[in-house]
């Protein structure tokens, strides 16, 4: 891991995602469905799918949090799959899953929300038997971005690749049970929060996501 690499921190989403496209198209993804993670990763797929050739679309993607501390993802759930824990930081919190069921439960219908909203009446992106990109705008505890990989591992995909800029590098390391590959551009020693590394790391809404995907 490096303390502090010079292109550290990044302007904004959009900076890292032409970074990451310049390490992506080592891999010939041309043709591939470059999913971002709803919302940020979004903004960050854009220029990876315009570099490498792939068509772009939206995976969505919630953290289901800890009740006392919803900020705290213990878990999160993808559309189309089954919630994700940490089991982990589950045992530290004493917790099961059915302690979280009314919380997944209401993280479930806002999956269904923004899926309508950003997608409408298209059908959710063809992966069986194609290279599958998931990115995001960085990887913390990673639980949101192992929901997606493990959604889209059920899909077959031909080949399954995690991209994002910068990453804690247990979180990224841990990654490597899930994807084929993992691309990461930055994997800083003190790792507290994805914004951390970013100058500008605004939040996207819905109309931004539509704006990004061209579909306004």
């Amino acid at each position: 891991m490096s303390e502090m690499p010079d292109f550290l921190p990044f302007a904004d989403r959009e900076e890292a995602g032409r970074m990451l496209a310049g390490r992506l198209e080592k891999l010939e993804l041309g043709g591939a469905e470059v999913l971002g993670l709803a919302r940020g990763g979004v903004q960050v797929a854009r220029p990876v799918a315009e570099r490498v050739g792939g068509r772009l679309d939206v995976l969505v993607t919630r953290k289901i949090g800890y009740p006392p501390q919803p900020e705290l993802g213990v878990g999160a759930i993808a559309e189309g799959g089954e919630p994700v824990y940490d089991a982990g930081l589950m045992r530290k919190l004493g917790l099961e899953e059915e302690d979280l069921a009314e919380v997944a439960a209401a993280e479930r219908e806002e999956v269904r929300r923004r899926v309508r909203a950003y997608r409408g009446d298209r059908p959710p992106p063809e992966m069986a038997g194609r290279d599958v990109v998931i990115v995001d705008d960085g990887l913390a505890t990673g639980v949101t971005a192992r929901a997606a990989l493990r959604m889209a591992r059920s899909r077959g995909p031909a080949r399954l690749v995690l991209a994002v800029p910068v990453g804690a590098g247990d979180t990224v390391e841990s990654m490597l049970q899930e994807a084929d590959e993992v691309v990461v551009l930055a994997t800083p020693v003190r790792f507290m929060a994805v914004g951390q590394w970013y100058d500008r790391f605004d939040q996207l809404s819905d109309e931004d996501v539509l704006d990004i995907l061209g579909r306004r």
